[in-house]
C-alpha cells in the first residue's frame, strides 16, 4: 500500500460511518460492553482513508475512528472521466474486491462498503464486485488497498522508460 504522508490541514474531509458493532467482554463481575466504529473519510478529490475506533460510547468510538482514518489517508489515481486508470484486484485477508474501469455515465456500481469508499475518493464511474468474504471491515480495507495500488499511465511509462503513447497503444 502506498503510504505517502498527506497534509490534512487544507483538506475538507467528509466522514461516513460504515458500521457500528457492540462487542462484549465477559469478566468476573459480568459483561463489559464496548462499541467499535468503522469510519471512512475522504475529500472527494483523490484522498480516502479508513479507521477503526473503540470506546464505551458510540460518539467517542466514531470520533476515534475518524482520527485514525485521517492518519491513514491514501491517494487514488483517477483518469479524465473520474474513473480508475485500469482494472485491479484489491485483497485484504479473505476479502477480494474487483475494481473495474467504467466509461462516463456509468455511475458507481458497488456494494455498500465499497460504494462508500469510492464516493469519498471522488470516483464517479466504477464497477466493483466483492469476492470471497463479505465482512464490511475487510471489504473496505481491500477496496482501499486496491485503490492505493492503481497507477497512472505516466507512472507506468516512467517505470518502463517509455512514452505514455507507447504504453497506451
Amino acid at each position: 500500500m502506498r503510504r505517502t504522508i498527506i497534509d490534512t490541514t487544507n483538506l475538507e474531509l467528509t466522514e461516513k460511518v460504515v458500521s457500528i458493532k457492540r462487542v462484549t467482554k465477559v469478566v468476573k463481575g459480568g459483561r463489559n460492553m464496548r462499541f467499535t466504529a468503522l469510519v471512512v473519510v475522504g475529500d472527494s478529490n483523490g484522498h480516502v482513508g479508513v479507521g477503526l475506533g473503540k470506546s464505551t460510547e458510540i460518539p467517542e468510538a466514531i470520533r476515534k475512528g475518524k482520527e485514525d482514518a485521517t492518519k491513514h489517508l491514501v491517494t487514488v489515481a483517477r483518469d479524465e472521466n473520474n474513473s480508475i486508470t485500469h482494472d485491479f484486484l484489491g485483497k485484504y485477508g479473505s476479502a477480494t474486491v474487483l475494481l473495474k474501469k467504467a466509461p462516463e455515465g456509468t455511475g458507481i456500481i458497488a456494494g455498500g462498503p465499497a460504494r462508500i469508499v469510492c464516493e469519498l475518493a471522488g470516483i464517479k464511474n466504477i464497477r466493483t464486485k466483492a469476492l470471497g468474504s463479505n465482512n464490511k471491515q475487510n471489504v473496505v480495507l481491500a477496496t482501499i488497498e486496491g485503490l492505493s495500488q492503481i497507477k497512472t499511465p505516466e507512472e507506468v511509462a516512467a517505470k518502463r522508460g517509455k512514452s505514455v503513447e507507447e504504453i497506451m497503444a
